[in-house]
Parts: structure tokens; C-alpha cells; sequence
């Protein structure tokens, strides 16, 4: 489905990076560690015709992934922002073009071509999700569950978010919690829709142990393996009932292609940050659409920014799952945008306005900033 007219050039003045630090509601726990504190870098583009703005979905420590928050800002200061101000009118289908010679830091390429995006869709009083092809205007929404304290703690925590009415649960996995943690949510509420993450916890060596999990009925397993071991996720692929979904290997529409043609998964997960941008998203969507292969959306504990993007994402024809789009008070008391998402009828809805489609907060966006910078023209 390709997207049906460009955005349109803007004249860009400069960009202003903020690094914010959000509360969570609660630690978030996963295979690679505990989070209780969510720092981000915001990107606003600062153009003739008004501003956009991208989140940078990096952490604070290259756990999930190489990227982090200072090589995030440093990159995108000393190289992605003054190579794009050097062109000085662009369109936002330029954007990866204009920064593919820089190898990697996808998430910053992602967060600056979304705040590129998001201003000139803004100025053609577009939205985002007619843009990218959206052909609903609500997405079910799903809600990650982190590694609590013990299986009766995550019990606990699950029954919280089906009263809340989300329609899918997916809880996190490791070595040691991953058999009886399954266990003891299936026991407790029967036939729900249940999927695993593992976050690249295990080997191969612990197919044994994830085999013991299909007797689940799991609507997938996410991310067994390391992130580079494609061929020892199709040799798991083939001994597992559960389909194998891939989130952290899939880093390209390449590398897709090549995951699906090795038989490594059969279910693809989509990060726009993961994977540079949301056209490069929209490629992915647009492959596993043609092949018959369903996608979801994934979530980076997302402020209200991003969590607007991915819900456009996932409006589009080829998000057959229940994604990671869950309302912004499942991580944050206090959003940084006017209208945080919240969660109807299990769903949320995919924001209408031009652009992004939510309006900054500026006080709370004050309030959470610990580091600030612009770079003009």
C-alpha cells in the first residue's frame, strides 16, 4: 500500500533536542533490566511554516538495544541535524536518503525524520494516518506486562489490566520465569489472548524449555533468540507449536525479507524506532501485507508523541494483532501532550488533527526536561 501523495517540502530553521525524564507508574521489568525512570529524547523540527516533533525512543543504557540516549543526541547533533540543515528545503521521503551514508542509530533517524514528517503534515493539514494508508479509526490495544516479583504478583498485575479492558496481555519472560509465570496466567483466567517476550534471553540450547511452553495455546512467542541468530530462530521455528514473532532482528524491510525466507518467524513485529522511521515501518507492513503475514505494532514506552504515531501505524490494513498501543496512563501519571491516549472499549483511537495529531503540553513538557539544545541554520 504505498502512501498515497508525498508530504511536501518544508524549509527547515533548526532543531531543538530536549532530554526528558518521566516517572513510571511502576518499575518495568524485563530479560535485560528494570526501568523506573523513562528517559527520552523529544526532536522538534523548527521550519518556515511551523514546527513537528519525533521522539528518539533510546534508553538510558544500550541494554534493548546499541543505541542510548547520549549517542542518540550526540549523533543527532553532530551529523544527522547538520546534514539535513545543510539541504535547508526537504521532503520527508528525503529524510533516510539524506542519512543513509551514516551507518546505524536508527532510532535517531527515526525520531528526526517523524519531527520532519509531523511539520510538513502539519502545514498540508494532514494527518498522519491517512498519510501512511490507516483504515480504522481506533486500534485494539494491548498491554505489556514486566517481570513481577513472583507468578501470584503477575497474576495480580493481569487481572488489573483485563478490569482496565485491554484485549490482549503479553508478559515478559526469562530464564526461570518463563514455564510457571505462563503457567499461572493461563490457570487463572482460561482462554485469553496471551502471547510471551523473551527479549533475546535464551539459546538454542533452551529449546527444550520453550517447547515446554506450547501446551500454553500462546498466540506467539516473541523474540526467543539473540537479535543476529536468524538461522537458529528457523531451526526453533520448526520445533515449536507457538509461532516465533521477531522483534529486535527485525531492524530493516531487509531484514524482514530475510527473516521470512529463512522461515525464522511467521509473525513480525514492527518498531518504528527499531527499524529508522515510519516509512520504513510502512515498507515492512507493506511486504508481510502481500505475503500474508501479520504484523503488530510494539511499543517503547512511548510519551504521548510517539504513542500518536504508532496508533496511526497500526490503523494500517496489514496489523492483524493487538499491538503495544496502550493508554498513557499504563506507564505515566502525567503525559507531555494535551490529549494522552486512553483506552475504549479495549481500543485507542488514531488522532484525526494534521500531523501527529496532539498538541504539546508546555508545562509538563518543562517540567520532565533535564537537557536542552538548538541547532539553527
Amino acid at each position: 500500500m504505498p502512501v498515497a501523495r508525498p508530504a511536501g517540502s518544508v524549509t527547515l530553521e533548526g532543531f531543538e533536542l530536549r532530554v526528558l525524564h518521566l516517572p513510571l507508574v511502576s518499575p518495568f521489568t524485563t530479560s535485560f533490566g528494570t526501568e523506573t525512570v523513562r528517559e527520552v529524547i523529544l526532536v522538534r523540527a523548527l521550519t518556515a511554516d511551523g514546527d513537528g516533533w519525533g521522539e528518539i525512543v533510546t534508553g538510558a543504557d544500550p541494554l534493548y538495544s546499541s543505541e542510548y540516549t547520549q549517542g542518540a543526541w550526540d549523533v543527532v547533533l553532530r551529523f544527522f541535524a547538520p546534514a539535513l540543515l545543510d539541504r535547508r528545503t526537504i521532503a520527508p521521503e528525503e529524510v533516510a536518503g539524506v542519512l543513509e551514508p551514516f551507518k546505524g542509530h536508527r532510532m535517531s533517524k527515526a525520531g528526526i525524520e517523524l519531527a520532519v514528517l509531523d511539520a510538513a503534515l502539519r502545514a498540508q493539514g494532514r494527518p498522519l494516518g491517512e498519510y501512511l494508508g490507516a483504515v480504522h479509526d481506533r486500534v485494539p490495544s494491548g498491554v505489556s506486562v514486566g517481570i513481577q516479583r513472583d507468578p501470584a504478583a503477575l497474576v495480580d498485575a493481569v487481572a488489573g489490566y483485563l478490569d482496565e479492558g485491554y484485549v490482549r496481555i503479553k508478559i515478559k519472560i526469562r530464564p526461570g520465569r518463563d514455564v510457571g509465570d505462563t503457567a499461572a496466567v493461563r490457570e487463572a483466567f482460561g482462554t485469553i489472548p496471551l502471547q510471551i517476550d523473551a527479549n533475546s534471553a535464551y539459546t538454542l540450547a533452551d529449546a527444550d524449555t520453550l517447547a515446554e511452553l506450547d501446551r500454553f495455546d500462546l498466540l506467539l512467542i516473541e523474540q526467543p533468540l539473540q537479535e543476529d541468530d536468524l538461522v537458529d530462530h528457523a531451526t526453533l521455528a520448526r520445533r515449536l507449536r507457538t509461532p516465533v514473532c521477531l522483534d529486535e532482528s527485525i531492524v530493516s524491510d531487509k531484514a524482514a525479507g530475510d527473516a521470512l525466507a529463512l522461515g525464522a518467524a511467521s509473525i513480525i513485529n514492527i518498531k518504528a524506532g527499531r527499524v529508522g522511521g515510519y516509512l520504513e515501518a510502512l515498507r515492512i507492513h507493506d511486504r508481510c501485507l502481500a505475503a500474508g503475514v501479520p504484523v503488530w505494532c510494539g511499543g517503547m514506552l512511548e510519551t504521548g508523541i510517539g504513542r500518536a504515531a504508532n496508533a496511526a501505524l497500526a490503523a494500517l490494513p496489514g496489523f492483524t494483532l493487538p499491538g503495544d498501543v496502550s493508554a498513557s496512563d499504563r506507564f505515566y501519571t502525567r503525559d507531555i501532550v494535551t490529549e494522552p491516549a486512553v483506552l475504549e472499549h479495549g481500543h485507542v483511537r488514531v488522532p484525526t488533527s494534521p500531523g501527529l495529531g496532539v498538541q504539546i503540553d508546555p508545562v509538563a513538557l518543562d517540567e520532565f526536561t533535564v537537557a536542552r539544545e538548538t541547532l539553527m541554520r
